[in-house]
């Protein structure tokens, strides 16, 4: 392990409390330390060309059942969380517009409703839906996800975005969006840069709605019907928040949750949605494309964290990497998959993350070696569904363990302790 760059930003892999089967707290140094994982599910997969891969199920893409089979195997192979996609207009080929291709998947559903759609069905991992801050109001945001902490137990996390389309703002009609250029896209802190406004509104509506979360104190419910008492009136509070485009009154309708604070988590590639991370987050997704990169990316967030003034030692910050993976047991199998599914594209693959063609032993090489940077673990992009989730959780998971480096029983009952993060005393709670 590198040491400062991890430590500094609270992402070190040292710090996170995991723990291996035996109960023993891991370490960075020792065998024991483990590594967190994480899935990406999006559609068909995260390849253009997935949809039309034989064993993919396009048919079924809006049908609950799809994903409740893949969250199922998700949890099969004891990861920490999955991810939900959403967004407020079509799937586009392009960052910035909207386009009009036919031979791609289109089309979606509401991720946090599908996410408690999943809740009941599943038992340990993390649900964490995707949601729009920028024309969403951070009310109901706020209640949809305590409300899916409830269903699930305490396994709920939230992955806020921003809307950065300025078609999508045409949908509601109560306000403009920036409309960003082709030579906007073609740099990440030129496409953040136009955006920061919306970066800094996000960030408000993600402490207001931590505040909605604080605004039942834990005990809050009394539920004595002897006495006729339901409420404890002085541990329920109106928040009266006030951001630069909106204010909350509260209290929230939603009672403390079982983590009290569902884990933020946030994607970012550069330095506004670090700062928005560091800010906001709970952990932050980062797209390195090497081991270099990495290191360098994790100094960045270093440094946005202490722009900020976050305290790691009281609210840890987790590092993840994604990366997309194409997964096969036999040695270039997955290349030569890769290079099909191109073809049927009509393009290569392009993405913000690193894309990854091999074995799950290979894999295991570059995650365990990228670890060292002082992440604390990967969010995995399947590129196609289900195949390349079922060789993560029945090739790579096994492979890791074999390792040491990742467990082999659920240590924790919510997404909060799968990611070593304690929960939270409401801020309105009185001390001692």
């Amino acid at each position: 392990m590198t040491g400062t760059t991890g430590d500094t930003s609270g992402a070190a892999h040292g710090t996170t409390g995991a723990t291996d089967p035996t109960g023993t707290p891991a370490t960075a140094s020792g065998p024991t330390a483990l590594l967190h994982l994480a899935v990406a599910l999006d559609g068909a997969g995260w390849h253009p060309a997935a949809w039309r891969e034989e064993g993919a199920r396009p048919g079924e893409l809006l049908d609950a059942a799809y994903w409740a089979d893949l969250v199922t195997e998700a949890e099969r192979g004891l990861l920490d969380f999955v991810t939900f996609e959403d967004a407020l207009g079509l799937q586009s080929a392009a960052f910035h517009l909207p386009d009009d291709r036919t031979d791609q998947v289109r089309g979606s559903i509401d991720a946090v409703l599908l996410a408690a759609y999943l809740a009941p069905l599943t038992q340990h991992i993390g649900l964490v839906p995707t949601t729009n801050v920028t024309h969403t109001e951070p009310f109901h945001l706020a209640i949809g996800i305590a409300t899916l902490d409830h269903a699930s137990r305490g396994r709920a996390g939230w992955r806020p975005q921003i809307a950065s389309r300025a078609a999508d703002a045409a949908h509601f009609g109560r306000r403009t969006a920036p409309q960003l250029t082709e030579r906007d896209v073609g740099d990440s802190d030129s496409i953040s840069e136009p955006l920061r406004a919306l970066f800094v509104e996000g960030a408000e509506v993600v402490q207001a709605a931590r505040w909605l979360w604080d605004s039942w104190e834990d005990g809050a419910e009394i539920r004595d019907a002897t006495t006729g008492r339901f409420l404890d009136r002085d541990k329920v509070h109106h928040i009266d928040f006030r951001g630069t485009n909106f204010s909350v009154k509260g209290p929230s309708i939603t009672p403390r949750t079982p983590q009290g604070q569902p884990p933020v988590v946030s994607l970012a590639h550069a330095t506004t949605p670090y700062e928005f991370a560091a800010l906001s987050s709970d952990v932050v997704a980062i797209t390195p494309h090497d081991r270099a990169g990495t290191a360098a990316i994790l100094a960045q967030v270093a440094e946005a964290v202490e722009r900020t003034g976050r305290d790691v030692s009281e609210r840890p910050l987790r590092t993840f990497a994604d990366l997309i993976v194409l997964l096969d047991d036999e040695p270039g199998v997955a290349a030569r998959r890769k290079a099909r599914l191109d073809e049927v594209a009509g393009a290569g693959l392009v993405s913000d993350a690193e894309v990854f063609t091999g074995t799950p032993a290979e894999l295991a090489d570059l995650l365990i070696d990228r670890y060292s940077t002082g992440l604390d673990g990967f969010r995995l992009r399947p590129a196609t569904l289900p195949h390349d989730l079922m060789v993560i959780t029945r090739g790579l998971v096994p492979e890791l363990q074999r390792r040491g480096v990742f467990r082999t029983e659920y240590a924790s009952t919510t997404l909060r302790g799968h990611l070593g993060l304690a929960r939270p005393a409401s801020r309105y709670a009185k001390s001692g």
